[in-house]
């Protein structure tokens, strides 16, 4: 077996893969036009394709999700392209390696005005000194960079390097897209399973499409696996049964990726509809959470974040269930609290909506800023040594008990004078009685 390693050219050919390979790799596009989905990059006429078909490429960031065609469109770009094209393993490469490629890509723009094509993929597993050890020769033009992440660039692309690329996006396959590269590969004789006489429903292929969501390589290898498995009938041919399908794909993969963009966007989700009383999207972004292996004590402390920003005392109960929800996490675990963050969910997305607690909030604290040693008035202090009574301590002070409710004798200020007559909360009459929410800023 051929050893790993971290840099090595590729060309058109390479993604022409043997019969040994994986299905998914073996189908891996050739051309432009064998590419399925990114109709808005690589469609006739847009941008990125002209570049492409010209050979008059410039650095570039390949953004997408798993499955979505970064490195195949990597490798139809080699396949066009008359520069030398190098592929470097953003896992296995060193700076030493970097080194060495980016001198043997300026020896030929100076010696043969040849360019050079570097494609990283999983970019976004380069730390900083890798990364910068790219970028004199980026900017110097002595090579062009294409690198290819799942991650969100602004998180894990340095600026310098970030600011030298184009960033272009590709989105999840459509199902449609994804069924008709499996109706490719049961039709594709040469590369696909078309020799194997497989018999397969349409709807067990609509199955499939739905299962990869949007994942091209999900979707191959789940077929590739049944029509494995399927028991070859006495005529030669082999029926993929709904049995063989729904045991491969019994359990979703789901995706959240903890330390990535992807958890943050789940969270997002979830509390901006429990913020916009959508109890039915608030409990499917739940279910996306819980059933991916997110930490259901993050989701309570959110919960309870939400219950006093968002709803307050508009229904002070919110607060009431959502801390009993992120204890009944802590006393009984999963999978039985995925009940109580359900309860708390549905309670806090049919609760009243006010921001007024957020509101008073941030209006204090903006003073608190512009006046950050205001002297507390002395009838508020408390004299408890001679010399304080003396200097004044606690004279004026009214002890509320000693007045009747609501006697005018009772009045006495407690803000510091330069604040007098600030009002920070007022409670609404009848704060959005339909649940919506104000706008705000922010997740």
């Amino acid at each position: 077996m051929e050893e790993e390693r971290a840099l090595f050219p590729i060309s058109g050919d390479d993604a022409e893969a043997s019969q040994t390979a994986p299905l998914a790799d073996r189908l891996r596009p050739r051309t432009l036009e064998e590419i399925v989905g990114q109709a808005e990059l690589i469609g006739p006429g847009k941008p990125l394709r002209r570049l492409i078909e010209r050979d008059r490429l410039a650095s570039m960031l390949l953004w997408g999700p798993p499955g979505s065609g970064k490195t195949t469109l990597a490798r139809v770009i080699a396949h066009h392209t008359q520069a030398h094209f190098l592929r470097f393993s953003a896992v296995l490469g060193t700076i030493k390696e970097i080194r060495e490629a980016m001198l043997l890509a300026e020896k030929l723009r100076r010696a043969q005005g040849r360019r050079t094509i570097l494609f990283v993929d999983e970019v976004h597993h380069l730390n900083r000194a890798q990364q910068d050890a790219f970028l004199p020769f980026v900017e110097r033009g002595d090579v062009i960079f294409i690198g290819a992440t799942t991650e969100n660039p602004s998180f894990h692309v340095i600026a310098p390097l970030l600011s030298r690329c184009h960033v272009f996006v590709l989105k999840p396959l459509s199902d449609d897209d994804v069924l008709l590269l499996l109706r490719r590969a049961l039709a594709d004789e040469e590369r696909g399973l078309g020799r194997l006489r497989v018999e397969i429903a349409e709807a067990l292929l609509r199955i499939i499409a739905t299962y990869a969501a949007g994942d091209a390589r999900v979707a191959l290898n789940v077929l590739e696996f049944a029509v494995n498995s399927a028991e070859p009938r006495p005529d030669g041919t082999l029926r993929v049964t709904e049995d063989v399908v729904r045991e491969i794909i019994r359990r979703p993969i789901l995706f959240s990726d903890k330390s990535g963009e992807e958890h943050y966007n789940l969270i997002s989700a979830f509390i901006k509809s429990v913020r916009h009383s959508d109890a039915d999207a608030a409990l499917y972004w739940l279910a996306r959470m819980l059933e991916a292996g997110e930490d259901p004590l993050f989701i309570a402390r959110r919960l309870v974040i939400l219950a006093s920003e968002d709803i307050g005392l508009a229904d002070p109960q919110a607060l009431v269930q959502a801390v009993a929800a992120m204890q009944a996490v802590h006393f009984v675990g999963l999978p039985e609290a995925k009940l109580a963050l359900t309860q708390a969910t549905l309670y806090l997305a049919r609760a009243p909506k006010s921001n007024a607690v957020l509101r008073a909030y941030r209006a204090a604290e903006s003073d608190v800023r512009d006046h950050p040693r205001e002297p507390v008035p002395l009838h508020l202090r408390n004299p408890v040594t001679a010399l304080m009574r003396e200097v004044g301590y606690g004279v004026g002070y009214k002890y509320i008990h000693d007045y009747e409710p609501g006697s005018p004798d009772a009045e006495m200020p407690c803000l510091p004078e330069a604040l007098r007559g600030r009002k920070y909360f007022e409670m609404e009459a009848n704060p959005h009685p339909e649940g919506a929410s104000p706008e705000r800023e922010g997740t």
